[in-house]
């Protein structure tokens, strides 16, 4: 499995058995980064706001996914499962999907915009197991160190990937990586451009984190 980032939540997840591209919450030029224009296969939405949902930058036709539920393409299964972007039931800035896929044998749960205080029994039953978990560590639309450090000892992954944090030329005004590095307890490596990994990889016995750069 290969894994790029653009920043704030857009991934790219490249997967050779199943053959699939997956594409994560493709934001928009108005953020201030460079949008990149992969392809896809699998197209997942997280919640229609800018920062997430620039469906035209996707280049292929892909099954677009951005409401809760299970879905089946490329031989890959997908649970779509409902959450809220704040901690006042959607109040404030409405609702968020998180996504849970296995591709390669790895099971990988991207968060979204969560911004419940925690994962409640129901989202972490559905959740299950999980590889890898990208979780948002920025503060101010999603959770913070704290919050995000919170979610990961509920998830209790192999792998964590940090995103939707502050990098340079972004126009959001969101906490730096080092708070969520200090609250984790981690001497991070550098950071990667690509994450190359299969599920040999993974450690059973702790929780690993991964910086990358943004591609």
């Amino acid at each position: 499995m290969e894994i790029i980032w653009h920043g704030q939540s857009f991934f790219e997840i490249n997967s050779k058995d199943p053959s699939a591209r997956i594409v994560i919450d493709p934001f928009d030029e108005t953020i201030g980064l460079k949008v990149a224009k992969p392809e896809a296969d699998i197209l997942l939405i997280s919640h229609n706001h800018r920062d997430h949902a620039n469906k035209k930058a996707v280049k292929g036709h892909p099954l677009i996914i951005e409401e809760p539920g299970e879905y089946e393409a490329h031989d890959i299964y997908i649970k779509s499962i409902a959450s809220f972007h704040d901690d006042s039931q959607g109040a404030a800035r409405g609702l968020n999907n998180i996504y849970v896929f296995q591709a390669e044998g790895i099971t990988v749960c991207h968060l979204g915009d969560f911004g419940q205080k925690e994962l409640s029994d129901e989202q972490l039953e559905a959740i299950g197991d999980v590889d890898i978990l990208m979780v948002p560590i920025g503060g101010k639309y999603t959770l913070d160190a704290k919050g995000a450090a919170k979610v990961v000892s509920q998830v209790e992954p192999r792998l964590v990937i940090p995103m939707h944090y502050q990098v340079p030329g972004l126009k959001e005004e969101l906490d730096s990586l080092d708070n969520f590095v200090k609250e984790m307890g981690f001497t991070p490596e550098a950071p990667e451009k690509k994450l190359r990994l299969k599920k040999t990889n993974l450690s059973p016995e702790k929780t690993n984190i991964a910086i990358l750069e943004v591609s």
